[in-house]
């Protein structure tokens, strides 16, 4: 099958599931903006998104999106790896930043990936699973709640910001690189493509560093 026979359809399913989880990553953000500005509206988004039928479909979902993304994307490094053999082991001169994110995007996978166990546990695993078992002490569907627990702890905002900045290398080489792979590598879209991605990463990063320096100030304070 040529999406997966194929180095070009292996790189084309990584962008098509980059493009998905790009697109959830900034849902995600402007939820959490929901959370800071208007606390009932965010446990009533909360509660939509619990053990609905449509919310677990989407769970579902992303969750494959995920694995596939993974999956491709340790499956295209060993073929790289593969294919440059012992040229891999030559000095070269320091990368470009952008370079520096193309040669370590496996790494700042892990990073986001252990990044997102901690998310899991904290949020998800208290709220929409325990929805599904039936546990409704703490309530699942109170958002806030969940937010004031987790961040009251001094190693949630720390975890967190190392995440984001390793989200922030991941999403801004693949942003563009998901094109380039489908084809728009020519001179004139790659670097508007490349400043789009710029752009649109560290506002979705930036925001999420805002939120949980929020969170940790208002968690400490009493505020929820």
């Amino acid at each position: 099958m040529w999406l997966t026979c194929s180095s070009i359809g292996r790189k084309f399913v990584m962008a098509l599931t980059g493009l998905c989880l790009v697109l959830f990553v900034t849902f995600h953000c402007l939820m959490n903006g929901v959370a800071i500005f208007w606390p009932d509206g965010y446990n009533a988004v909360c509660a939509f998104l619990g053990a609905n039928w449509y919310a677990l479909v989407a769970s579902m979902g992303l969750a494959v999106l995920f694995i596939i993304h993974i999956c491709y994307a340790v499956w295209l490094t060993l073929q790289n790896r593969k294919a440059r053999g012992n040229d891999r082991y030559d000095v070269v001169r320091k990368p470009a930043q952008v370079e520096w994110a193309s040669q370590n995007m496996l790494v700042l996978g892990i990073v986001i990936l252990a990044f997102l166990v901690v998310h899991l546990i904290q949020f998800w695993a208290k709220m929409q699973l325990a929805e599904i078992m039936g546990i409704h002490e703490p309530d699942p569907q109170n958002g806030m709640y969940f937010i004031n627990v987790a961040f009251s702890c001094i190693w949630t905002p720390i975890i967190y910001i190392i995440g984001f900045i390793a989200l922030w290398f991941h999403m801004n080489h693949g942003f563009w690189s998901m094109f380039q792979s489908c084809g728009w590598d020519n001179d004139t879209w790659l670097p508007r493509l490349k400043t789009i991605g710029c752009w649109w990463t560290s506002i979705v990063v930036i925001l999420f560093i805002i939120q949980a320096i929020v969170f940790t100030i208002r968690a400490s304070n009493g505020c929820f």
